[in-house]
């Protein structure tokens, strides 16, 4: 564990990685700006009608406007990982290379299943926050939480990404999901800060990449 996370810190502050992410983070910040300018009213009426069970007028409101720019936060979050999905497959094999060179590429991810993957663990996320709301604000607990829920968006999508790749057995594929949990916690811990968020996909990629093809393999 501790080899995978030091190697993947240091292809995170490589020179491949970084443009990486920022041609991702601007594909990710303008298709976020779009659908918030579509459908932001909408968003705002529904957060202020989910909050309407609160008595105080002034916490609605200051509810609603949180609520809503929290969504608006996670709506990127969930943006820029399933776009590093659908692009990432090139900095992988060109990592993989560099790393183990003796192991072949053998596949590669559907980008149609990538991206239903992806999509279903944005829903299970938005609908869990939505209905889960008020456990942010428990001291704690709350951030405990966030970070298991930004889990969510990594795991799943993220080991078919990168066990398409390099690994043709659906059994060897399923042995590998050992220690991912942690893992997509380590990479969505990025969220809590501000502008390193933007890493948060692409080292979860990294991450998995060292797991699969390196402590994984033991």
């Amino acid at each position: 564990m501790n080899q995978t996370i030091t190697k993947s810190f240091r292809d995170i502050f490589s020179k491949t990685v970084l443009l990486f992410t920022l041609k991702v983070t601007i594909v990710s910040a303008i298709i976020t700006a779009v659908v918030v300018w579509l459908f932001g009213g909408m968003l705002t009426g529904f957060v202020k009608s989910y909050l309407g069970w609160i008595p105080w007028e002034w916490l609605q409101t200051t509810g609603a406007s949180v609520a809503t720019i929290a969504i608006a936060y996670m709506l990127f979050i969930i943006t820029i990982s399933i776009v590093t999905s659908l692009m990432v497959e090139p900095l992988l094999i060109k990592l993989a290379a560099k790393h183990y060179p003796d192991k072949p590429v053998t596949g590669s991810p559907s980008i149609t299943k990538s991206l239903l993957l992806s999509l279903k663990a944005g829903l299970i996320f938005l609908v869990i926050f939505l209905f889960t709301f008020p456990v942010m604000f428990i001291p704690l607990v709350g951030a405990i939480w966030m970070l298991w829920l930004w889990s969510l968006l990594i795991k799943e999508p993220t080991l078919y990404d990168v066990g398409s790749l390099f690994i043709n057995n659906k059994e060897e594929l399923k042995a590998r999901k050992r220690g991912t949990p942690l893992l997509s916690m380590i990479a969505a811990a990025f969220n809590y800060i501000p502008v390193l968020n933007i890493f948060a996909p692409v080292f979860a990629q990294i991450l998995f990449l060292h797991h699969v093809l390196g402590e994984g393999r033991r």
